[in-house]
């Protein structure tokens, strides 16, 4: 039996993590590593999922840990002498409706910035230096400015990558690109604020918020519809390339939207072809090691980055934490272990309220991150599937709540009965 059903992506309210969303599913056949019951309110030792751990523990035991944190390549796109005409002429051939892009003058950005004031920097990356501005309309936006490097070509390119793929591309989970500057040596682009950090940022606590189960859960959904947009309903099939808890950015009321384009890829353009072969490019920990191994670039290097970035999530941990005994070093690995030996609950993040709804959703949620990061891309599910199965996750989180409110409520008024 397959592990996920077969439907619709159901579409993300704005409610609070309390409502209930319903999804009516129905399972089909496949062969999975994971092998499920369609009743999921019942007891795990008659209808839990059960993983094949065989080859996972292996090949995890046996992943080697990197020096390096980012790997990347010489470009792939567009060469380093290329104009903002240019630029402007490639978006205007990739784009299938009119572009609201807008392109500015350094003089405007200059102004919005307050002259790229030390006290307007918000963030520095290793595309550049990202700040808080205001554009003369009012609007509240963040300005990445690329590294000054006539001389790297790298940055020349995801610059105009990122530019090229955000302007065709609009859903409530992704940064939104409002314009870009490209002037001499100056490279500019000029996103939607997200006011609230990045979710590596409130993982490690830098905001003194310690998020809940249910807001994780959320996030998680959040990222995955993304991810299922990118790769099924854009206008052509984008893999983002570098997913990670640092990308992903998170509003006031912690609704997620995946940003950093710099490194993403159009899929295959053949309806016959299955990846693109591709010059490695990514991130130590999360990359795919299939794509790693033989660079054939495909919408499942994703899935995988999403398996490691979801048990980052529920565990708190970084996916290599260097300063960790070597047992517990690559999380992934380390998880994976704990898990087959039973001990799924000890994985989650510390910080987070244990209770029986909590076991129930962690170990449901490390069975699904263990197969979306499996070795072998044909046994990863698609972003598609993995939202339905999380959209399933939470409604049975949920539900599991309510019944123990229900019986918390019940226990107080017999003993006030009594009393």
């Amino acid at each position: 039996m397959s592990f996920l059903p077969q439907h619709e992506v159901p579409q993300r309210t704005k409610e609070s993590s309390s409502s209930l969303n319903e999804t009516n599913s129905s399972q089909s056949s496949s062969k999975s590593m994971l092998e499920t019951s369609s009743n999921w309110g019942s007891s795990r030792s008659d209808h839990f999922p059960t993983l094949n751990f065989g080859s996972l523990i292996g090949c995890c035991l046996r992943r080697k840990q990197k020096d390096s944190e980012m790997i990347s390549s010489l470009p792939e796109t567009f060469s380093v002498n290329s104009s903002s005409s240019q630029l402007h002429g490639s978006l205007q051939r990739n784009t299938q409706h009119e572009s609201s892009v807008i392109i500015f003058t350094l003089s405007e950005i200059m102004k919005a910035t307050s002259n790229f004031s030390p006290s307007f920097k918000i963030g520095q990356g290793g595309f550049g230096t990202v700040y808080k501005g205001q554009l003369k309309d009012g609007t509240i936006v963040a300005v990445k400015r690329a590294k000054k490097n006539p001389h790297d070509s790298q940055l020349s390119t995801e610059f105009r990558n990122e530019v090229t793929t955000l302007s065709n591309i609009e859903h409530l989970n992704l940064v939104k690109l409002i314009g870009y500057v490209e002037e001499r040596s100056e490279r500019i682009m000029v996103v939607e604020y997200v006011a609230n950090g990045n979710l590596r940022e409130h993982l490690d606590g830098h905001y003194g918020i310690v998020l809940d189960l249910a807001m994780r859960l959320d996030i998680a959904i959040d990222i995955a519809h993304a991810l299922t947009y990118l790769h099924l309903y854009a206008d052509k099939s984008i893999i983002h390339r570098d997913i990670k808890s640092s990308n992903i950015l998170l509003t006031e009321n912690f609704r997620a939207k995946v940003a950093d384009f710099g490194f993403s890829r159009l899929g295959p353009s053949d309806f016959d072809a299955s990846h693109v072969s591709t010059q490695v490019k990514g991130t130590a920990g999360y990359l795919d090691p299939e794509y790693l191994k033989t660079s054939k670039l495909t919408q499942k290097s994703d899935v995988y980055s999403y398996g490691v970035l979801l048990i980052e999530i529920f565990t708190g941990r970084r996916p290599i934490e260097q300063k960790r005994d070597s047992k517990e070093r690559i999380t992934t690995s380390w998880a994976l272990q704990m898990f087959a030996n039973g001990k799924a609950f000890e994985v989650l993040d510390p910080r987070i309220e244990r209770t029986s709804s909590a076991s129930l959703l962690i170990e449901k949620v490390l069975e699904l991150a263990f197969q979306c990061a499996s070795p072998q891309r044909h046994e990863r599910p698609t972003m598609k599937k993995t939202t339905e199965f999380l959209w399933k996750v939470r409604k049975d989180f949920q539900n599991s709540r309510q019944r123990r409110n229900s019986e918390s409520r019940e226990l107080c008024k017999l003993f006030s009965e009594k009393a």
